[in-house]
């Protein structure tokens, strides 16, 4: 809102000024400051809200150290994380942007999902809460939404060939040139390869002439698949004190780097990458984003005071998982989310192996002490401070290795 506001101002009133909001990094370094300062200030007052309501936690008997001193902390905290990612938003956004608009729709969708699921367990004291079949109705819901806006939306279009640009300028302002046509396209990046486009479409090359109006049919289940995945995965990494909000606040970080050089098309000729029209303005989300997780893990971090709950981790999923969709770095996610996909595969395969040996030799055996794998090693006896440190540092390695396949190919 302050963006058209200001817009308004530098281009009717012609105000000294004013024009610095038309700037994407300054926009998003205000973003990024005010989602910090509500999650960390008015974070206590929520916090303090949800004990009056006795949101507090149950906690199941896993025969891990220091888990029943837990009970009764607050859960529902992903309120923070949805507030203090939308309030600058609204604020600082283009809000007629289309990318923009998808991820306020996602986390507004994703909260919902996690809201309910929170609000059952609490309040109905149903453990289980909701039913499971529910949440992935939602997400495949969400992952039709964005398929179809991605895939039909005018606005969304891509140029692959930058070619040469012309920078020059007109009085005081620059003028850049690019070459080519924006088109659309179901087109993506795959890592470390030198011709590093691949398009969804050519999956029905086979067909014959015209296969690429079919192209919705690949995408979409695409979308679907990734973003039930990722929020799944965001959803199980939650299980310690500060483990989810730090490993998403790293990938997100990387992911703003993506955001801001393929939305910039002087970045994007140099780097020689997918030129992606109108998508820079989401490193103002993402900067709120950020901003609002660094916050949330003020009160987060070891021993928690508040717990995201379903509410924060499936918004935190869904909300990486379209970043990754909108600039075309999908591929990316098992190495850039490394953390959510070995939570999951340990989930998988201890599942599975112990349905398969229980069929075999009547016994089930387990691959881990306990799943996810955090868990194991607190049965190992690791604090689980330190298991987060170092999940951490493993998220930042995996961070620095997604960033550099931007010149690695």
């Amino acid at each position: 809102m302050l963006y058209y506001l200001f817009d308004y101002l530098n281009k009717t009133l012609n105000i000294s000024g004013t024009g610095v909001f038309q700037y994407i990094t300054f926009r998003s370094s205000l973003a990024f400051i005010l989602s910090l300062l509500l999650s960390t200030i008015y974070g206590k007052r929520v916090i303090s809200f949800l004990q009056r309501q006795q949101v507090g936690e149950t906690i199941r008997e896993l025969g891990l150290k220091g888990q029943n001193e837990k009970a009764g902390t607050p859960t529902m905290g992903g309120l923070i994380i949805i507030f203090a990612t939308l309030i600058p938003v609204f604020l600082f956004a283009k809000l007629h942007n289309i990318y923009v608009v998808l991820l306020i729709v996602t986390t507004l969708w994703m909260g919902t999902i996690g809201f309910v699921d929170d609000y059952i367990k609490i309040f109905k004291k149903d453990k289980e809460g909701l039913k499971g079949i529910f949440k992935v109705f939602g997400q495949v819901g969400l992952g039709l939404i964005v398929g179809c806006v991605l895939y039909f939306n005018p606005q969304v279009t891509v140029r692959t060939d930058t070619g040469k640009i012309d920078v020059f300028r007109q009085t005081t302002e620059t003028v850049v040139v690019p070459a080519g046509i924006e088109e659309k396209s179901t087109a993506t990046t795959i890592p470390f390869f030198k011709n590093n486009e691949f398009d969804y479409a050519e999956v029905l090359a086979w067909t014959g002439d015209g296969y690429e109006k079919w192209a919705w049919l690949i995408y979409i289940p695409v979308v679907i698949f990734i973003i039930t995945a990722v929020s799944n995965g965001a959803n199980l990494t939650d299980g310690i004190d500060g483990l989810a909000a730090g490993t998403s606040a790293i990938s997100v970080l990387a992911l703003a780097i993506f955001t801001f050089v393929s939305g910039n098309i002087i970045f994007s000729n140099y780097l020689n990458i997918m030129y992606i029209p109108n998508s820079g303005e989401m490193t103002v989300f993402i900067a709120a984003f950020v901003g609002a997780l660094i916050g949330f893990l003020w009160y987060n971090s070891y021993p928690a005071s508040v717990f995201m709950g379903d509410t924060g981790s499936l918004t935190i999923g869904g909300i990486i998982a379209v970043l990754a969709i909108a600039v075309r770095k999908e591929l990316l996610i098992p190495l850039l989310c490394g953390i959510f996909l070995v939570e999951n595969f340990s989930v998988v395969l201890q599942v599975s192996y112990f349905k398969y040996t229980k069929k075999r030799f009547g016994e089930g055996r387990r691959i881990f002490l306990m799943s996810p794998l955090h868990h194991h090693y607190q049965k190992k006896g690791y604090h689980e401070s330190k298991i987060v440190t170092r999940f951490w540092i493993v998220a930042i390695l995996l961070a620095i290795l997604s960033i550099v396949t931007l010149k690695l190919r």
